[in-house]
C-alpha cells in the first residue's frame, strides 16, 4: 500500500485543478492521472451507457495501476455512476466530487446562490438531494452549460475565447431578487476553475466563486494512509488518456503539470 499511486479520474483535462491540490496534501503519493477523452464530453450521453462505459473502464484501471484510492474529479460521472462504483469496486476507495452546495449554503449572505454546472449534473436527482437537504433556506439556481466544459479544455491547450460566448453561458447565475443579489457561484465542473478570472472580469457585481478542488483533495489526504515512504525525483506521474492519442498541446500541457503520457 505505501507504492501505490492515487488515480484521478476525469471526462477531460479539468481534473487537473484537484490533482494539483492532491500533489500539495500528498507529496510522497505518486499519482495516475486518468482522462476519458474518447467519451468526452460526458453531457452527450445517455445515463444507462454511461454508467455502463464507467463501470467497465473502472475495472481496468483498477486492474491496471492497483491505486490506493480513485478520486472521481468530475460531478456528472460522480452524480451519475459513484453509488454503482463502490458497489461494483468494494475494495476499492472512491474520493468522490459533488457540487460544494452545502458550504456554498453555510457561506452565503444574499441567500441567493447558483450552481454552474454541466446539463448533466444539473439534471441529476444527486443535485436536488442536495439542495433540499443543505441549501432549503437559499434561493438556488442550478445554469447547466451546454458549451463551458468545452470551451475550457480549448482555453487550457492555448485557444482563445470571445467574451461575448462566455458570458453567454454564464449570465444566468446573476440573481437580483428583493434587493439582494446572488453572492455565491459554485463551480460544479472541474473545467470550470481554469476559467475563474474570466469569470471574474465578466460579471455584473463581485461574487464568489466556490472551487471544490481543495475539499476534494483534503478528503483523499483523510482517506489515503500516510508513509514514510517517499516517491524519488525519478518517479513520474502518468497521465492515461482513454483515446490513447492526446494532441500536441495536450502533451505540452501536461509535460507542465509534470506527467508523462
Amino acid at each position: 500500500m505505501e507504492m501505490q499511486p492515487v488515480l484521478v479520474f476525469d471526462s477531460g483535462i479539468g481534473g487537473l485543478t484537484v490533482l494539483r491540490e492532491a500533489r500539495v496534501l500528498m507529496p510522497e503519493r505518486n499519482f495516475v492521472y486518468v482522462a476519458d477523452d474518447a467519451a468526452f464530453p460526458y453531457g452527450n450521453w445517455e445515463e444507462a451507457a454511461l454508467t455502463e462505459r464507467l463501470l467497465a473502464l473502472f475495472g481496468e484501471l483498477i486492474s491496471r495501476y492497483k491505486p490506493v484510492v480513485c478520486v472521481i474529479a468530475c460531478n456528472t460521472a460522480f452524480t451519475l455512476a459513484g453509488s454503482e462504483l463502490r458497489e461494483t469496486y468494494p475494495n476499492m476507495t472512491f474520493v468522490g466530487t459533488v457540487p460544494a452546495i452545502k458550504p456554498a449554503a453555510e457561506r452565503t449572505r444574499s441567500g441567493l446562490v447558483s450552481v454552474l454546472a454541466t446539463p448533466g449534473t444539473v439534471k441529476r436527482a444527486y443535485t436536488r438531494e442536495l439542495i433540499q437537504s443543505f441549501a432549503s433556506q437559499c434561493h438556488v439556481r442550478l445554469v447547466g452549460s451546454e458549451n463551458l466544459a468545452r470551451m475550457a479544455e480549448g482555453y487550457i491547450r492555448g485557444g482563445k475565447l470571445e467574451d461575448a460566448a462566455v458570458l453567454a453561458e454564464i449570465s444566468s447565475c446573476f440573481v437580483e431578487k428583493d434587493g439582494k443579489k446572488t453572492d455565491i457561484v459554485v463551480l460544479a465542473c472541474t473545467h470550470y476553475p481554469f476559467l475563474a478570472n474570466i469569470f471574474r472580469k465578466l460579471a455584473p457585481w463581485p461574487v464568489d466563486w466556490l472551487d471544490p478542488a481543495e475539499a476534494i483533495a483534503r478528503q483523499a489526504r483523510r482517506l489515503v494512509p500516510m508513509t514514510d515512504h517517499l516517491k524519488s525525483d525519478g518517479e513520474a506521474d502518468i497521465a492515461h488518456f482513454t483515446s490513447g492519442q492526446p494532441d500536441f498541446a495536450t502533451r505540452r500541457l501536461l509535460q507542465g503539470f509534470g506527467l508523462v503520457v
